[in-house]
């Protein structure tokens, strides 16, 4: 990624752990660590960019990203660290005289679900989130009462693609066949971490206060592929399960634990949570990324790695695949395959 194409008036810092967090580390110079230390006044160093004060801090939560490290408390234990450096992150903010302060968590945060309208800006996230979800709307809570006056947006992107990008939504392909639920559509919309490094740019350089979602357009209208479109590019079958079997099926892996995340992380990915993104685009923000180039994107880094040493299924099968939607997808499969041998 081009630095000059991100690059803010203002110096940046970014703090958060995942490949997310380093891509948009990288686009603004490097700057920044993986973790806020304690205490917040103390940050001499992370805070000082190109011999000068930092003066804008992106503070990126994992949203389902695999490779982030694990803690010993399971998913409190999670919760806890992420709070934490949540809540230090708004302190050094307040210490430091930070300008504005850019959260990055998901727009998995509003839920999803058969026939769900499409995610405007300023929509509450959803009452019964759960998992990792939760995790992400107790995080923005907790800056935003750490931040006090200090100036806030929220961007919520769609899912998001790039170089070395492993999340819970981006492994569903890599199972076999793509699962999907009778009775609900999923359209897919992508957004490259490059469209949301200059979604930043553009949100601080225009003073956007408060929510932002971030995802494509076409035409006016979000930009979303449809199933039949997806499985021709990736040259992938659909498997298709009653809701309430693909979610049996997850709640009963997760109880296993041989999945990380509860059942409800499926609805992700077999249900839609398509954006608007409309405040960035009128304050002249558009992606360079379609869904389609983000698509190949994602495609390529699963292609690569099923030439270099095969699915990650590998000996392990469901376990090793960590995602629901992939999981349950591997399981439906071996499903249609004993059928078909049993008609043989």
């Amino acid at each position: 990624m081009s630095k000059r194409l991100v690059r803010s008036r203002r110096s940046v810092v970014v703090v958060g752990e995942g490949q997310v967090a380093a891509s948009l580390r990288e686009a603004f110079g490097g700057h920044g660590p993986e973790r806020v230390p304690e205490p917040a006044n103390d940050l001499s160093s992370p805070w000082v960019v190109d011999d000068g004060q930092a003066r804008v801090l992106v503070v990126v939560a994992p949203a389902g990203e695999f490779g982030v490290g694990a803690h010993r408390g399971g998913e409190t234990g999670r919760r806890d660290q992420l709070l934490t450096q949540a809540r230090r992150a708004g302190e050094a903010a307040v210490a430091h005289g930070i300008d504005r302060v850019v959260v990055i968590t998901s727009a998995m945060v509003h839920g999803a679900w058969p026939d769900r309208p499409v995610i405007e800006d300023d929509d509450e996230p959803a009452d019964d989130a759960a998992g990792f979800t939760a995790d992400l709307v107790a995080f923005e809570e907790t800056v935003r009462a750490a931040v006090g006056r200090v100036p806030l947006t929220v961007l919520r992107p769609a899912v998001v693609v790039g170089p070395g990008v492993d999340t819970i939504v981006t492994r569903h392909f890599e199972a076999p066949r793509l699962l999907t639920v009778r009775g609900s559509e999923r359209g897919w919309q992508l957004v490259h971490v490059e469209d949301l490094a200059r979604a930043v740019m553009v949100a601080v350089d225009a003073g956007l206060d408060g929510t932002l979602t971030v995802g494509a357009l076409r035409d006016g209208k979000p930009d979303v592929l449809p199933v039949e479109d997806v499985t021709a590019l990736a040259g992938m079958r659909t498997v298709s399960l009653p809701e309430a079997t693909a979610l049996g099926a997850a709640e009963r892996l997760y109880r296993a634990r041989v999945l990380p995340s509860p059942a409800s992380d499926l609805a992700f990915v077999v249900h839609p949570w398509t954006v608007s993104a409309r405040r960035l685009h009128d304050a002249g923000w558009s992606a360079e990324w379609s869904s389609d180039a983000c698509l190949e994107v994602l495609l390529a880094q699963v292609r690569g790695r099923v030439a270099v040493a095969g699915r990650r299924v590998g000996g392990r099968d469901a376990a090793a695949l960590g995602a629901a939607g992939a999981a349950v997808a591997l399981l439906g499969t071996a499903a249609v395959w004993r059928q078909a041998r049993g008609r043989r």
